[in-house]
């Protein structure tokens, strides 16, 4: 019994926590992924069932130290899927967040690092910005007194501080694009920032999008703002 829980919360843990590593690298497929997420669940729940019946049924064969490690792997396997569903349950499936819902950025050098993805590079219309105006009101268009070269060049020093990985510069167009890649799963999100003249003022906005998955998390959303707390620290310096 106390070999069989111990197999059964470790094959729980392995499930949910080589789903990613395995996508990332192109060992397994997405829907696999998500599948070994499920059953990652459905065995962390055996185990402590398991563990349960071995303490009533087979008391002096518990030790401490295996009991705790079961728990431990079954609590992980269970309960980070339930707390990427809660997630996903808060925010709105979406997966293409811009500053300016009217006339988003383009993406332009990234377009072509796009042409597999299940996400196309084009916005993804009316209804996406419906959504995002009710969870995401705080997203909007930016406004700095700096000039577009210095606003460019703390973009892209921003977006290097974050480690993300720079595409493409243009100070004339005032364009900045970049991707970042989750660590976990390894999915590459794209980001786009364009800077403006209005006036004295110039206009700052950005767009993060998936490039395959239906709802983000949330994750595009805590992208900008990532972005925009470290290009106002870059700009404070």
């Amino acid at each position: 019994m106390k070999l069989l829980v111990s197999l059964t919360s470790l094959i729980a843990f392995l499930l949910v926590v080589l789903a990613g590593p395995l996508y990332k690298f192109g060992i397994i497929e997405l829907g696999t992924a998500f599948t070994g997420f499920k059953f990652g669940v459905y065995a962390g729940i055996a185990a402590l069932v398991l563990l349960a019946l071995q303490i009533i049924v087979k008391r002096k064969t518990v030790t401490l130290g295996s009991a705790v490690v079961a728990v431990a792997f079954s609590a992980v396997a269970i309960a980070m899927p339930l707390n990427m569903m809660n997630k996903a349950k808060s925010v709105p499936p979406i997966h293409d967040i811009s500053t300016d819902l009217v006339n988003p950025p383009e993406f332009v050098a990234i377009a072509p690092l796009r042409a597999d993805a299940s996400n196309p590079v084009a916005y993804d219309g009316i209804e996406t910005a419906e959504q995002q105006r009710k969870s995401y009101p705080e997203l909007q268009t930016l406004t700095y007194p700096q000039p577009k070269s210095e606003l460019v060049a703390a973009v892209e020093q921003a977006v290097k501080n974050l480690g993300w990985e720079l595409v493409n510069t243009d100070t004339s167009q005032g364009i900045i694009e970049a991707t970042d890649t989750t660590m976990w799963f390894g999915f590459k999100d794209d980001v786009v920032v364009r800077v403006g003249d209005q006036g004295s003022e110039r206009l700052v906005d950005i767009r993060s999008k998936s490039r395959v998955g239906g709802s983000d998390l949330g994750k595009n959303a805590e992208r900008i703002h990532t972005l925009i707390d470290e290009l106002d620290t870059v700009l404070a310096k």
